[in-house]
């Protein structure tokens, strides 16, 4: 439940800042006018979201066992592609994305109120389709949805929260720092996602080495148990894990976490004459 938390406190955090300098560009630019055609937009996102998010949960019921295995191991490899590419994108443009999302709306208001309506759509609706998917793969590895539902409804009600008092100026809060410490964290998540879809490709027949254990902690670390529990619930870990999870495993932390920790690369100032 608290990976699932961390990643809806890290997209609900995303998509709130998103709003939050939508709203506040129109406050301070005189268009309070424009304000519901933001929020019509917001609430389609989130509309299309859930939208999704059963869509999803329906197409699976009417597979096989296999193809459902297929299916789900499927969508938590695309998952941990969007996690991977969500934590790259926001350290890269976290300095320039208030700017640039001022200049889409700008535009957008140039065109018309449908414009904004779309703009603020497809704005947070990248955030809202992402948080989606992670919550149907977060189900299918817990086996329920009760546990994931309320982590992920944790985490974004915090982020609401955060925005919010942001926006307010009650709070300075570094987020370069927070998005790197929380990128961290996900990039463990991500790569227990991962493990875990390898895991569906395998019970499907897709993948081979599903009896050819790399280590059982299970005597150890019961999956029924207070931290093996933790343990699956932050990081998907599996007390039973085969030699192909551990291998995808340790290969997309020791590639990710070096190439995510390095230094940005800062432009050179232009020479003056």
């Amino acid at each position: 439940m608290l990976g699932n938390a961390l990643i809806g406190l890290r997209e609900g955090l995303e998509a709130g800042l998103v709003v939050s300098i939508l709203v506040a560009f129109l406050v301070r630019t005189g268009r309070r006018s424009e304000l519901p055609k933001v929020w019509l937009g917001v609430g389609i996102a989130v509309a299309v979201s859930v939208g999704v998010t059963l869509a999803l949960a329906l197409a699976q019921q009417q597979l096989t066992f296999e193809a459902q295995e297929a299916f789900g191991g499927g969508l938590s490899i695309i998952a941990v592609g969007f996690v991977t590419w969500m934590i790259f994108w926001m350290r890269r443009a976290a300095r320039s994305i208030s700017a640039e999302l001022r200049g889409r709306l700008e535009g957008a208001l140039a065109m018309g109120p449908a414009a904004v309506v779309v703009m603020a759509t497809l704005a947070v609706g990248r955030e809202g389709l992402e948080t989606a998917l992670f919550f149907f793969t977060a189900a299918q590895a817990a086996g329920e949805t009760t546990q994931p539902l309320i982590g992920f409804l944790v985490g974004i009600a915090a982020s609401i929260v955060l925005a919010y008092l942001i926006y307010r100026g009650a709070i300075s809060l570094n987020l370069g720092r927070f998005f790197t410490v929380t990128g961290v964290l996900l990039i463990f998540v991500a790569a227990g996602i991962l493990a875990y879809g390898v895991h569906d490709l395998q019970e499907a027949g897709i993948l081979p080495g599903l009896t050819t254990l790399a280590f059982d902690v299970s005597t150890a670390v019961p999956p029924d148990s207070w931290h093996g529990t933790l343990l699956k619930g932050i990081f998907n870990f599996s007390p039973q894990t085969t030699v192909v999870e551990a291998i995808v495993w340790v290969a997309y932390v020791a590639v990710v976490l070096p190439l995510f920790l390095r230094p940005q690369r800062t432009r050179a100032a232009a020479p003056t004459t």
